[in-house]
């Protein structure tokens, strides 16, 4: 039988992500990069006390719709509707205005393992690579040392980082095709492409699905061999209509303020 790995729908795509899941999710910082619509399924699931990795905990839809995206929802949707138990993550907040997770983090109601990006991404490969860990000198003299083996390699101290592995992982690439070879579109390569093949399934969601031969085998990014299944986005999507809040409205003028400055 061909191999097709193109799922009929969002929700069956999320369908068997069970409570208490450790679920990687793509993107590097703006909604962009975001596996929206597998984000709004597993939503809906209601999937509860998951462990997420990714590299930020979201801004939320108000932020993303004022800036005219029509996929708005990132990984904000599963911080409010309290599914979240603990987040893995490089930027768990914002320097702007204070997001949904810092509210539940100051509340005791999430926990928080802060991991520094570049060192997030090798633990991420380093799973992916089937490799015990990585040596790394950030944080060497630091509190993120402790309990942490150091070694000594020319003269340089490093730290022992372990791999981190998923039991999913939910990831956005440009184009893909049955075979789930994925191309992706500027940052949307970084923690997407390192994430793909790090977790026990990986659901691609792509922006448009084309046939076998059609994507340049030379500009290929993640062969199919990493991918577990895929689905495309709908063409036509209608926005939300819910109304913009006061505090999105502020955040964006201190945002705009702040890059005139």
């Amino acid at each position: 039988m061909p191999i097709n790995k193109i799922v009929a729908s969002f929700d069956k795509a999320v369908a068997d992500i069970p409570d208490g899941a450790t679920i990687m999710i793509g993107g590097f910082g703006t909604v962009a990069s975001t596996p929206t619509c597998l984000l709004e399924a597993l939503a809906r699931k209601g999937v509860k006390n998951i462990t997420t990795v990714s590299n930020t905990t979201g801004f939320g839809s108000d932020v993303w719709k004022l800036m005219g995206y029509k996929f708005a929802e990132d990984m904000d949707i599963l911080v409010r509707n309290r599914l979240v138990k603990k987040a893995i993550v490089a930027a768990p907040v914002s320097t702007i205005y204070q997001n949904t997770f810092e509210k539940l983090l100051r509340a005791g109601e999430v926990e928080v393992d802060m991991v520094p990006q570049g060192t997030l991404a090798e633990r991420i490969r380093a799973a992916k690579a089937g490799l015990g860990g990585v040596y790394v000198p950030t944080g060497v003299g630091t509190i993120v040392e402790k309990g942490k083996e150091k070694k000594v390699i020319n003269g340089q101290t490093y730290l022992l980082e372990l791999p981190i592995q998923a039991d999913f992982a939910l990831i956005k690439a440009h184009k893909g095709d049955r075979w789930g070879n994925l191309v992706y579109r500027r940052t949307s390569r970084t923690f997407n492409a390192t994430m793909a093949g790090a977790a026990k399934v990986t659901i691609a969601e792509v922006d448009e699905l084309v046939e076998l031969g059609q994507l340049d085998p030379e500009v290929i990014v993640t062969p199919g061999i990493y991918v577990d299944r895929v689905i495309a986005r709908p063409k036509d999507v209608k926005v939300d209509d819910k109304p913009i809040s006061q505090e999105a409205l502020e955040s964006q003028k201190r945002y705009k303020e702040r890059g005139s400055a």
